[in-house]
């Protein structure tokens, strides 16, 4: 552990070892002088060690305990490439891309790094916690669980097509008057169309005719899928419909009004077969039920590993981050 809290110190080492360094009266080294003071480099140690050297430490034994069984390959490259095309979509689409030279010093900032490399880094390591969240869920799923899933909520998959009914306003400007008038126009035009449907129009003519999402020009078909797959509300309506049939009322979903057609249904699965679909199915409802999921596995790493903190500060300052976790 001391190894690591060398680590902390490694910008001091930086700075006192480029060329001479003057020394202060009391003989401490100094990281900088003036007329009106100096800061010795103790002093700017000790600033850090309050104000940033916890995060900094997690960080460095997170990473000590992951890159053994969680090593950097093509997966991971995929992940940083992909976070970092999708800041720079947000820089671009933004204020920041005229406030910043270019997208390369906003993400050095917005990471609050010295450069790209830490980025990157930092990246590598939100990747590889992921992944040990992702283990971590899987590991804890019970047989009990999974017998009780199988039994009252496994389902086989289910063959499906709807039609979208989206209500027309911009989120972002909108306001409650003119976005309740909108719901309700979606509202009345997906009534129509289930009043078309009843008269005998073909459900697959409708959807091309209505339909707001890309399913449109395929008539609607969604393909097979499960739990998971689909929002709540979309499932919840179309697991208890017959085969052929369809909503005869519009579901409503943050993405507008459904009307669902259930083509098909397959059989269940047997339990072994199903097995690792349902491990997965419950390791992720795990994570997306608690919000602090990957931080609480990542105590239990620490823990497992007897990982012990031998400063009085930074202990105390772990100690309050375990407690705020819950």
């Amino acid at each position: 552990m001391k190894k690591i809290l060398i680590g902390i110190c490694a910008v001091l080492i930086f700075v006192t070892s480029c060329g001479k360094v003057p020394k202060l009266s009391n003989g401490q080294d100094a990281i900088v002088t003036s007329k009106d003071g100096d800061i010795a480099v103790d002093d700017l140690y000790k600033n850090m060690k309050d104000i940033y050297a916890l995060t900094t430490l997690i960080d460095m034994i997170d990473m000590s305990l992951l890159e053994k069984d969680y090593p950097s390959n093509d997966e991971e490259k995929d992940y940083i490439k992909s976070q970092l095309e999708q800041l720079e979509y947000s820089y671009k689409n933004s204020y920041y891309s005229s406030y910043y030279a270019n997208f390369n010093a906003f993400a050095v900032a917005y990471f609050g790094v010295s450069d790209m490399d830490a980025v990157n880094r930092l990246l590598s390591l939100q990747y590889k916690r992921e992944l040990f969240a992702e283990d971590y869920s899987r590991e804890s799923v019970t047989d009990k669980e999974i017998e009780e899933y199988y039994k009252n909520d496994f389902i086989g998959d289910i063959k499906a097509s709807h039609i979208l009914i989206k209500a027309d306003y911009d989120e972002n400007t909108a306001t409650e008057e003119e976005k309740n008038a909108a719901l309700e126009e979606a509202l009345n035009k997906a009534k129509e169309v289930i009043t078309k449907l009843n008269n005998g129009e073909k459900f697959e003519d409708l959807a091309k005719e209505y339909s707001s999402d890309g399913t449109k020009d395929n008539g609607g078909d969604l393909g097979w899928f499960n739990r998971g797959d689909m929002i709540d509300e979309f499932m919840d309506a179309v697991i208890p419909l017959e085969k052929g049939k369809y909503t005869t009322t519009p579901v409503k979903s943050r993405y507008g009004y459904h009307i669902i057609l259930k083509v098909d249904q397959k059989e269940k699965a047997s339990l072994e077969d199903a097995r690792e679909d349902i491990i997965d199915t419950l390791a992720e409802e795990k994570r997306n039920d608690d919000s602090n999921y990957q931080s609480k596995a990542l105590l239990e790493l620490r823990k497992s590993k007897e990982i012990a903190i031998q400063d009085d500060t930074l202990k105390k300052q772990y100690e309050n981050y375990i407690a705020n976790i819950g």
